[in-house]
């Protein structure tokens, strides 16, 4: 049982821990110290969600749903487009970089953004729901909820260290030049993963 706990958590934790959509979203919150706890918890609770449904055996009716799938990849492609157009936006306006603290989006937008980043983009779906999912039918009854707990953990851990751990770089971003830097990447990041995500659909 603690094998197959130990497994999934190291899995989950190799595909949650990459430069995504919702990483640099929550990496952006943290160190503005804006809805941290909620996002963080949004983020971690829908990965645990879509593993169970994996786990519980959803991934292979997904991966047999080709226009399921052709719908979230386009409509996660706009989406990223967008934000990344944002994060370019605030790049290059000087007077939309502000302080931690001094007013910012509001709860119900924020939420609104993290949920986009995590259920329009595919390849939440083929991480936690196909891949972890397909991966847990090497176990069987208390070792396969094992194996699903232990991904999900891996997810809360990893989403909370990132929302509060991003605040232990704030002294670097009291300079706008850094929340520049931060934007540009954060909109290469989007718009690298919208670009891929057309390319996959173009060559289906």
């Amino acid at each position: 049982m603690l094998s197959a706990a130990l497994s999934g958590f190291l899995l989950g934790a190799s595909l949650i821990i990459a430069i995504g959509a919702q990483n640099a979203y929550i990496l952006r919150q943290g160190l503005l110290r804006e809805h941290v706890f909620i996002l963080s918890f949004i983020c971690a609770l829908s990965d645990a969600l879509l593993i169970a449904a994996g786990v519980a055996g959803l991934g292979t009716l997904i991966a047999q749903s080709p226009k399921l799938i052709s719908f979230v990849t386009l409509g996660g492609a706009a989406f990223l487009f967008w934000y990344a157009s944002v994060a370019f936006r605030r790049a290059f306006h000087p007077e939309g970089l502000r302080a931690a603290g001094s007013g910012g989006s509001s709860l119900k937008a924020a939420v609104g953004t993290v949920l986009a980043l995590t259920f329009l983009n595919p390849h939440v779906y083929l991480d936690t729901v196909v891949l972890l999912g397909g991966l847990s039918a090497r176990f069987e009854g208390v070792n396969r909820a094992a194996y699903g707990i232990g991904a999900a953990l891996a997810s809360f851990i990893w989403f909370f260290s990132l929302g509060y751990g991003a605040r232990l770089l704030q002294p670097v971003f009291a300079k706008p030049a850094a929340w520049r830097v931060l934007d540009i990447l954060i909109g290469l990041v989007m718009a690298g993963i919208a670009t891929s995500l057309l390319v996959r659909f173009l060559h289906n």
